[in-house]
């Protein structure tokens, strides 16, 4: 039963669910989500799919699918946090799949698939991605699966046109997500891997991979062609803007990565000890297939090291084949007991890494007493419930580390998982949201203000997630040309200080100011390090005195 692809299917989708899918609007969303999402009200509100916008201005740093996903769920149900990360989780789910589907078809095991999946969709940056409405996870997600197909079409005998073809579109898909990240970051380290290693013959392969490019070019570059020629001053101006920022912006040294394993969260230490090259290469028995996980996974590390620009969240498609590298541990520990010949030194090691995981695990209740309990968060009887519940979970990973049963210690961490999910996703919340938040968002609820336009005074900095909450645009205005104040009324001001203390007093003379409330939309509390004053502000209705 528990090798059956069906059981594997349903197995894999019921984990998915729980990962990327329950509770998933409790956290509040980020600068991140708030530009995909207030583009895609825009999109859905002026009906500028093609020359997307984002508080009026054109935004064309990002290729628009992620966007357009976005706007469908907006057009479906408006302002529906829930259904805007639930597409994100759907695509999340895909990268799983698509890796089980590789990691199958690379070892022709089905228990290596489900283990690599499994540890793929509890790796805690693949859970944060997919549980939000960005960008990331589409790019990487479509190009796993034309990875997916690539492998097949080379590995298959014949032209395997469908493969090719599947691969060509899914290569479009993935820059139509974020251009050539994926390409770089994921395909190009995989190729070079795949080729070094596999050697895989191209004899009657060039028609299918010809067509393949083609396909991929066509889909890709479709959107920046339509831009270039009805935008062409805007397109050209983003497209050195975004390049430059590769060289200028967040600029770290070369070696900024070394923390690379810590991505994957609690499989951190087994990622580490499967990258062991020198020690595992001789004692894999899929050697070629682990040589290839290791290669993928080191040089997507260095290539991504040779950018100026880095950022902890461009690491996510290492964990991709990070994921495979940790289950062909597993995989490896699993095949020696069956055949009774783990050794004492394996048994160590594996040893070693179950009971530093377990001791973290020590810790979860106390978190959970000083966190959450004891903050009157939660309910006694809960309390005791999620308690139990760890211990027990405690008991069956201590119990599995010490007879070695590597396949027990996997269900028990996916278990352990689950149970975070499940019950303290509301209350991990509270650590991240402001309890005292009085959000912008109040101004949907007040009809004099509906029909209003909404303006910022120009040189003010105005954070996006402001503009999301309010859902509406919030447009610059210069508040020192009294004709323009004049011809712009009645409209709302959203301003960091008191608009009487903005506007020119000759102006104000000649306006009636009704101070509507002072908004704090900080998603951390006050005296808090992440606590900024450009998240509170001033709204004011302003109109010509009667």
């Amino acid at each position: 039963m528990f090798d059956k692809k069906g059981f594997h299917f349903l197995f894999i989708g019921i984990i998915c669910f729980f990962t990327f899918f329950i509770h998933n609007p409790v956290i509040y969303p980020d600068i991140m989500e708030s530009r995909n999402l207030v583009t895609a009200r825009e999109m859905v509100e002026y009906n500028n799919w093609l020359v997307p916008t984002m508080n009026g201005d054109l935004r064309l740093e990002k290729p628009p699918l992620p966007t357009w996903v976005a706007a469908g769920m907006e057009f479906l149900s408006p302002d529906n946090i829930l259904l805007q990360r639930a597409a994100a989780g759907i695509i999340a789910t895909l990268l799983v799949f698509f890796l089980y589907f590789l990691s199958v078809k690379l070892t022709r095991s089905r228990l290596y698939g489900l283990m690599a999946a499994l540890i793929l969709c509890t790796s805690v940056n693949i859970i944060l991605m997919g549980r939000t409405a960005t960008w990331d996870i589409y790019c990487h997600s479509f190009m796993l699966g034309a990875i997916y197909f690539l492998f097949r079409g080379f590995e298959e005998e014949g032209p395997r046109w469908k493969d090719f073809i599947g691969a060509g579109v899914l290569m479009g898909l993935s820059f139509l997500g974020k251009g050539p990240v994926s390409f770089y970051a994921l395909l190009l380290p995989f190729l070079i891997s795949y080729f070094a290693i596999y050697r895989p013959s191209v004899r009657k392969k060039g028609g299918p991979i010809l067509i393949m490019v083609l396909l991929c070019l066509v889909i890709s570059l479709w959107w920046p062609a339509y831009l270039y020629v009805y935008h062409r001053d805007m397109a050209l101006y983003i497209a050195d803007k975004e390049s430059t920022a590769w060289l200028q912006h967040n600029v770290r040294p070369w070696y900024y990565y070394w923390k690379f394993f810590l991505e994957s969260g609690i499989w951190s230490l087994f990622l580490l000890t499967a990258l062991i090259w020198p020690y595992w290469k001789r004692r894999m028995s899929l050697k070629k297939e682990y040589a290839l996980t290791v290669s993928w996974t080191l040089t997507i590390l260095i290539l991504l090291s040779f950018l100026p620009e880095k950022k902890s969240r461009y690491l996510l498609p290492i964990l991709i084949p990070g994921a495979m590298v940790v289950a062909h541990l597993f995989y490896f520990w699993v095949e020696k007991i069956r055949m009774h010949l783990l050794s004492r030194s394996d048994k160590i090691i594996f040893k070693i890494n179950a009971f530093l995981i377990c001791l973290a695990v020590v810790a979860l209740p106390v978190a959970v007493y000083l966190l959450f309990y004891s903050e009157g968060l939660m309910s006694t009887a809960l309390f005791i419930v999620i308690t139990l519940l760890f211990i027990w979970a405690l008991w069956f990973l201590i119990r599995s580390a010490w007879k070695v049963r590597p396949l027990s210690f996997l269900w028990g961490i996916v278990f352990l998982f689950l149970m975070v999910e499940i019950s303290l996703m509301p209350f991990i919340a509270h650590l991240f949201n402001n309890r005292e938040m009085k959000s912008i968002r109040e101004v949907r609820n007040i009809e004099e203000l509906n029909t209003l336009p909404f303006y910022y005074p120009l040189g003010e900095e105005l954070r996006i997630e402001l503009v999301y909450e309010a859902g509406k645009r919030i447009l610059p205005l210069d508040l020192k040309n009294d004709s323009l104040v004049r011809e712009c009324l009645p409209f709302v001001l959203v301003s960091r200080e008191k608009a009487e203390n903005i506007l020119k007093t000759d102006t104000t003379n000649r306006l009636q100011l009704e101070q509507i409330d002072v908004y704090d939309d900080n998603h951390r509390p006050k005296g808090t390090r992440w606590y900024s004053d450009l998240f509170v502000r001033y709204v004011t209705k302003i109109e010509a005195t009667k």
